[in-house]
Formats: structure tokens, C-alpha cells, sequence
């Protein structure tokens, strides 16, 4: 058994300002073929599924580029280019093998490319004919395209927001193309788009129990997977969107009927998954009229996960107005700052102009007086999957007027509790904790939290999408209203 792995993930808003370079890739996770580290990566987890399975079995694993980047705005061209350049070097160097396994991201954008991931994989069954089984793990928030699942033998779509799950469909992907490898079964796929785009928190309801169906189907009657594509609505492509994935075992009517009985149920629940979203002002009354702390406020507009700078000062200048103290904020990625704080040192007082530097949604500077409480150079903190971490970069924790404030050099979504309490930031007493993230901080912060408010406030990753100016989606698409 010959088998490949590589990764190339991204997801990109394409209304965000900061384009994704080869640097972008190469600031967060960039491993030439071999060289993947002795630990997981967030989305090289079919490598990771191949590389832990085959220590017992007489298989041939062959591991190329894996690439990911932080979600941006549009990859440049050469960038694009050139990876999968490498990626078709990697697999052309140990050809002929009998399975590639494929870390993708789903939603990545190109200058030239709207569907990179579909032309990538056509650009690999190109390389390796019919007969070489072809299997993808993806980001729910992909668009997925005809493209994408016809290169494909199969394409498994991650269950959990925020992405507990990501070794587990891993597994899943691994076992289903060793089987058709086999020829114990035969995915043929069925794509229904259910025009809407929604996206399904999996920590409430109804998301809780919209993953327990799907999973509900898998591995009986002939169901090999069944994916639920929330889709991005940050990524104006024709194919963005909310769709119902399914493979049956060579039924493509068994298929078809599961995935069109499943896309009507999401349409029927669509208003029910909306997020309710409090005006950030509010949301820090709230936070304030709570007796018992900490409450987490979730600054999803200002999310680098979904592409925005992670630097607004939109709720932290508001903070300051109210003079609320007992807080905490972050991370707000400012590599100025941090390299300031760094040159100052720990228990030093300064003042320090912070944010408020890539643009119009990411406000004003706002300047403070403060004293540096924590500095690690090159910080990692936990990730969502277990046993992975997210690079910070050198990273501070400065005090100002009761506000503890985290500073990434490396631009990075809030994601493990770590981020602030590896800087000296004791959370378990704090009233107010503010995080740049729209639901990824969740499997963390949730266990500390007695309340958690998703706000509303300025930012690139806008709560209504009827914001934005749409130019290439298809229409309808609930509950768009027009295209700009």
C-alpha cells in the first residue's frame, strides 16, 4: 500500500484588505515534504490519521508540502500557484501510489481562482488517473463546488464548530478510501445546495443535535459519510453557500434522497440557527449587571479566523470610556507594539499607541499608558483538536486603567485560555473577558465562563452579510437580500 499526504489550507474573505502571500503560509505552518513536526497540525490531520496507522502496517507513506494559512484576504496568484506546484512535485516523486489524502481548507481564493481546492484536486486526478483513490478532509466553512467532488473519490467535512473533531473525520476519511482501495465499497457522492448560508453553532441547539442525525445515518443502510457544508459567507464565489454532502455506497439514488431529505430539514430550520448578536455596548451592560464573572463577550467581527486584522479598538476604547476594570481583551495583533513592549521589559511603565492600524474596520490607535505584565517570545497556545496549538509569536500582556490587554505579533483568533494566562492573566476572577473570535474560543473559554454574549461591533467579518457587496454568488441565498 502506497499512500500521500499534503496539506494546503486557507480560508479567504475575499472583502478583507491584507492579501495571503507565500509569508502568510510560511508565519504559521509551512512544512516541506518530511518535515512535519512530531505533533499534529490543525489541518494535516489525514497525514497524521496515515502517519499514527501505518506504525503497525506494511504500508509505503509518502508526506508532502503541508501549507496553511492564517484566513486572509485573496492568495496571490504565484502564491497559489507555487504550492501546488510543490504538492504535484511531492506526488510526482513517489509515483504510482494507491491513496493521496488531502488536508484541505475548502474556501480558498485566488487572484484568477475561485475554487483553488477543486483545481487542485482535478489537478492531481490528472496526475494519478482513475484508479488511485482521491480523499479530502474539509473545513465546514468551504464552498463546495461540482469540481471539488468530482475529482474526488471522497470528501469528509468536519461536524464540530468550533473543530474538536478534526482527527476523528480524519479516521473517518482514512478508513473509507482504504476501503474503496479494497473494493469493499463504492462512494458515489450527492451534493444539494440548500441556497442559504447559515452557520451552525455545534454547542447549543439545534446544532447539538443536527450533528447526533447526521451521524445518526453513517454506516448503515449503505451511507458511508454524510457532510453538512455550512459554507462562508466572507467569500463571495459563485458556489458560496450552505449544501448537504452524502455518500452511499454505488447508489447514487440512496445518496441523492438522503442528501435532499437532509437539505430540506436545514431549510426548514434555517431562522432557528440564526446567532443572536448583542450591540457590543450592550453586551458590555450585560456583562456589568452580572454578579458572578467571569462573562466572555465574543468579538466575532474582528475575528482573524475569518479573516479580519484582529487589531479594531472598537469595544476596547469603549471599555476605557466606561472605565471598566476587571477585564481582560485580546488578542489585538499589533507586532509594533509587542516589539515595544519586548524593548521595555517586564515592569515597565510606558505609554504605547495600540490597534487601530490596518484599515477602517480596525478603528482608531488607542493610546494608553501601561505597564508591561508578561512577555514570551515565539507563544503558542492550545488549539481546538486535541493536541495541537495555535504561534502567537512574541506576545505580551500590558495593564492599563484595570484592563488586562494580550498582544500577538503573529496575527491569530483567541482560541485556548492559555493565551492569557501563560502571560501572568489570571481569568477565574475577572468580571469581563473580551476574545477576538467568533466561536472557536468556545471549547475553551465556555469552561470558565459563566455567560458568554456574542456582540455586534465594526469589523471585516460583518454580522449581517447584507453589508457586503456581493458580485459572483448565486442567487437565491437566504437571507441575502440582493447582490451588490
Amino acid at each position: 500500500m502506497r499512500i500521500f499526504s499534503a496539506s494546503m489550507a486557507t480560508e479567504t474573505n475575499t472583502f478583507a484588505p491584507c492579501p495571503t502571500s507565500l509569508n502568510s503560509f510560511k508565519s504559521r505552518n509551512y512544512f516541506p515534504a518530511g518535515k512535519h513536526p512530531d505533533e499534529p497540525t490543525h489541518f494535516g490531520g489525514p497525514l497524521w490519521a496515515v502517519r499514527m496507522r501505518a506504525k503497525d502496517k506494511d504500508w509505503q507513506v509518502f508526506e508532502g508540502l503541508v501549507a496553511a494559512a492564517q484566513p486572509s484576504g485573496i492568495t496571490t496568484r504565484r502564491t497559489y500557484e507555487g504550492i501546488r506546484k510543490q504538492i504535484l512535485t511531492d506526488l510526482q516523486a513517489c509515483m504510482p501510489v494507491d491513496i493521496v489524502v488531502l488536508g484541505l481548507h475548502g474556501a480558498m481564493v485566488a487572484d484568477g481562482y475561485d475554487d483553488c481546492e477543486g483545481d487542485l484536486l482535478r489537478s492531481i486526478r490528472e496526475l494519478v488517473g482513475p484508479q488511485t483513490i482521491i480523499g479530502a478532509t474539509l473545513d465546514p466553512h468551504n464552498h463546495m463546488t461540482d469540481a471539488m467532488v468530482t475529482a474526488a473519490d471522497c470528501l469528509v467535512v468536519w461536524k464540530e464548530y468550533p473543530h474538536t473533531d478534526v482527527h476523528d473525520r480524519a479516521n473517518e476519511l482514512l478508513d473509507i478510501c482504504l476501503d474503496a482501495h479494497a473494493g469493499r465499497c463504492n462512494p458515489v457522492a450527492a451534493l444539494v445546495d440548500c441556497e442559504m448560508i447559515v452557520t451552525v453553532h455545534t454547542t447549543n441547539e439545534p446544532g447539538l443535535s443536527i450533528v447526533k442525525r447526521l451521524k445518526s445515518f453513517e454506516g448503515h443502510d449503505g451511507i458511508l459519510s454524510v457532510s453538512l457544508v455550512h459554507g462562508f459567507g466572507y467569500g463571495d464565489v459563485p458556489d458560496m453557500g450552505t449544501k448537504v454532502l452524502v455518500y452511499a455506497d454505488d447508489d447514487p439514488d440512496k445518496a441523492q434522497q438522503l442528501a435532499r431529505k437532509l437539505a430540506d430539514e436545514m431549510i426548514a430550520q434555517r431562522e432557528a440557527l440564526d446567532i443572536d448578536f448583542v450591540e457590543y455596548d450592550a453586551a458590555l451592560s450585560i456583562a456589568l449587571d452580572e454578579t458572578e464573572g467571569p462573562t466572555v463577550i465574543a468579538d466575532g467581527a474582528d475575528n482573524a479566523g475569518g479573516g479580519a486584522a484582529s487589531d479594531s479598538t472598537f469595544i476596547l476604547r469603549r471599555m476605557l470610556e466606561r472605565k471598566i476594570t476587571n477585564a481582560a481583551h485580546g488578542p489585538i495583533w499589533d507586532p509594533v507594539a509587542v516589539q515595544i513592549a519586548f524593548d521595555a521589559g517586564v515592569g515597565a511603565t510606558l505609554d504605547l499607541r495600540v490597534g487601530g492600524k490596518i484599515g477602517p474596520m480596525s478603528g482608531d490607535p488607542i493610546d494608553l499608558h501601561c505597564t508591561v505584565k508578561g512577555l514570551i517570545p515565539a507563544m503558542r497556545m492550545t488549539g481546538m483538536a486535541e493536541g495541537t496549538f495555535a504561534e502567537c509569536g512574541d506576545s505580551a500582556l500590558i495593564h492599563a486603567n484595570g484592563i488586562d490587554i494580550v498582544l500577538f505579533s503573529i496575527r491569530m483568533q483567541a482560541m485556548g485560555t492559555d493565551m492569557f494566562t501563560q502571560l501572568g492573566c489570571d481569568l477565574a476572577n475577572k468580571h469581563i473577558i473580551v476574545v477576538k473570535s467568533s466561536q472557536h474560543f468556545y471549547a475553551h473559554f465556555s469552561r470558565i465562563a459563566k455567560r458568554v454574549i456574542y456582540a455586534g461591533a465594526p469589523g471585516t467579518v460583518a454580522r449581517d452579510l447584507n453589508t457586503l457587496k456581493y458580485h459572483k454568488i448565486k442567487l437565491p441565498k437566504w437571507p441575502l437580500t440582493q447582490a451588490g
